[in-house]
């Protein structure tokens, strides 16, 4: 098991036999390498098909200013042929290396950690599923402009100013990339009137907040991935090729140049293997309001920033309500645009909607317009506060393939994933909330979805069978007033039409969470008023009529039990304390009623507070 970089250090080279057995697929050169017991040539195998997937790894790490260039350059795995790969120089020393950045630890050590996992083999590129992501957006922050993080806020600095103080070695890192010195001043930007310099500055600070250009970047992440494997995969096949024909027959080893395994430096511009992951994934964002931002005078900052998105990823689709009052009629349209080669927006679909479109609550119903434009047979659902990784991408053929694996009596029709919380470190207060939520998406979700099958549908890195559940009423409930927490009607729905919800521990996506008391207070109001509403609905009656009586019992305690649990511990604290309250008032002396008086304290301050941080406790002992 991988704990710490003095893991990945010690057991560096057993990645490549792990990432070919999990995460590539077959090649008829390996089996016969396997099959003829040449070990030192299997490794060299495995070594050359691992190296481009590991450098274009560390590659991102430094793109997103997580490493530095010297720490790049320690990392990445030299190589001039298959044949002539080198292990990164990091391993050459006797000291074990440590990138200074605490998040780049943390991505290379789960990713490697993961590489021993299990999970099912995938299926080359083009016959694995295809899939969308799928991601509402209302009039949330897209791209921070130089106004707002210029602007000073609550503390007495600007917005800009903390991130480069919670982010210290990270705003170094962007301005080594940036070729600048790191004594720059900000006022170095907005001075020299470089629009392309400013531009990077506004990414760098977007990236590091609850954007969606945050979210867009890390999902564009999987096209990238489908792009490189792709592209491995067919210079695999051309070697499998040249191995079974009679010339190379003798001697399956030899290679030439131009289809050297380890040359990918220009994979992304490989037309085949673009072709191939743009017919398997696409990005939808459904942008409610973008049509009524976009005909303002002038136009809203947040839709100029949705066209710029638009133009810097091709796979990039933006669906929203248009309004058509021309024709003396006001007419609804569900319309779905891309941006085009001329930096444009290129209309692909227009579908007139009945009538107003906005019935119900506003999320799930902003979801049910935009879920036709998605392809594939499977969908998704990501939030607008969530990121993602490459390294994280690379598995997600694996997860694809769980929908035609053995699950038991039913097949899977939600995959769940864990999820790691980005904004730990914002402030204390989020980090107590980043703990919190960790001990719920990782313990609770694995015991409720591979023990006592009562899992449902809780947050948006779930993968939906998106066949099962568009012709099953679809992912979102709308309801007004009941529906407050739409997410997990998708669940109950998949759960009552015989499908099966499970949850996975080898990927996992990045979520962002309110780093604010009151932020907090309001969501667990919400989540809890939510849940009061689910009791009232007709799905939670049918479960409860359904379910055998063990899993009823599973199920009560992890909707309306847990809340009811937390209101009978908080009305026994009060009745305990004001009977004390009364009892010394009155004269009668508490010794005679409680035989430790020193214990009963204790217990009511340590008992509560057990209970509250327990799953953090025992998630972290598991984690570790």
């Amino acid at each position: 098991m991988i704990k710490s970089m003095d893991d990945v250090h010690k057991s560096f080279k057993s990645f490549p036999e792990a990432f070919m057995d999990n995460l590539h697929i077959n090649s008829a050169r390996r089996d016969f390498l396997k099959e003829k017991a040449q070990v030192k040539d299997l490794e060299k195998e495995d070594a050359g098909r691992f190296s481009p997937f590991w450098n274009e790894i560390v590659n991102n790490l430094r793109q997103e200013d997580y490493i530095t260039n010297e720490e790049q350059n320690v990392l990445l795995m030299p190589q001039s042929s298959q044949s002539m790969v080198q292990w990164p120089r990091f391993l050459s020393g006797d000291n074990v290396f440590l990138p200074t950045n605490l998040e780049a630890r943390r991505r290379l050590e789960y990713f490697t950690n993961s590489l021993f996992m299990s999970m099912p083999k995938p299926e080359a590129v083009p016959k694995i599923l295809a899939f969308s992501v799928f991601t509402p957006y209302y009039e949330e922050t897209v791209l921070y402009s130089m106004v707002e993080l210029l602007k000073v806020i609550g503390n007495g600095y600007t917005l800009l100013f903390n991130l480069q103080n919670t982010y210290p070695d990270e705003w170094r890192n962007f301005l080594a990339r940036m070729d600048l010195d790191e004594s720059t001043p900000v006022s170095y930007f907005h001075e020299n009137l470089d629009e392309k310099l400013i531009l990077e500055l506004r990414f760098w600070a977007s990236y590091r907040g609850q954007t969606l250009a945050r979210t867009v970047r890390g999902m564009m992440y999987n096209r990238q991935a489908l792009i490189l494997q792709s592209y491995m995969e067919t210079v695999a096949a051309k070697e499998d090729l040249r191995m079974s024909s009679t010339e190379t027959k003798e001697d399956p080893a030899t290679e030439t140049e131009e289809d050297s395994a380890t040359e990918t430096k220009k994979f992304q511009f490989q037309c085949e293997a673009r072709a191939y992951a743009d017919l398997k994934f696409t990005y939808v964002i459904t942008c409610q309001l973008y049509s009524e931002q976009k005909e303002k005078q002038p136009p809203a900052q947040a839709a100029a920033d949705i066209a710029l998105l638009l133009q810097r990823n091709e796979a990039l689709r933006v669906a929203f309500i248009h309004v058509d009052t021309s024709h003396g009629q006001t007419k609804f349209f569900s319309k779905l645009v891309k941006g085009d080669i001329n930096g444009n927006e290129e209309e692909v679909y227009s579908i007139e909607l009945p009538g107003q479109f906005k019935l119900g609550e506003g999320k799930p119903e902003n979801q049910n317009h935009a879920i036709v434009f998605t392809r594939g047979n499977a969908v998704q659902t990501i939030d607008m506060n969530q990121d993602n990784y490459f390294e994280e991408t690379l598995k997600m053929r694996n997860l694809l393939q769980e929908f035609h694996k053995n699950h038991g009596i039913r097949p899977a029709t939600i995959l769940g994933v864990r999820e790691h919380i980005y904004t730990e470190r914002a402030s204390s207060v989020a980090s107590f909330m980043s703990k919190q939520e960790i001990s719920f998406v990782t313990i609770a979700q694995r015991i409720l979805g591979n023990l006592l099958k009562v899992r449902m549908h809780y947050g948006h890195p779930d993968v939906f069978d998106r066949v099962f559940h568009i012709t099953r009423g679809g992912i979102s409930k709308a309801s007004r007033g009941i529906n407050i927490s739409e997410d997990i009607y998708a669940g109950f729905n998949s759960t009552l039409r015989k499908g099966n919800i499970t949850h996975h521990e080898y990927i996992q996506v990045g979520k962002g969470r309110d780093v604010g008391l009151h932020q907090i207070a309001t969501f667990e109001r919400k989540v809890a008023g939510g849940n009061g509403e689910q009791v009232l609905s007709r799905d939670v009656y049918r479960l409860g009529q359904r379910f055998d009586f063990f899993r009823m019992l599973s199920f009560y305690y992890t909707s309306v039990g847990y809340y009811f649990y937390n209101w009978l511990m908080v009305i026994t604290l009060y009745i305990i304390l004001y009977g004390q309250l009364i009892t010394a008032l009155s004269g009668i002396h508490v010794a005679r009623m409680f035989i430790n008086q020193k214990l009963l304290a204790y217990l009511l301050i340590i008992y509560p507070a057990i209970y509250l941080i327990l799953g953090s406790l025992l998630e972290q002992n598991l984690e570790m």
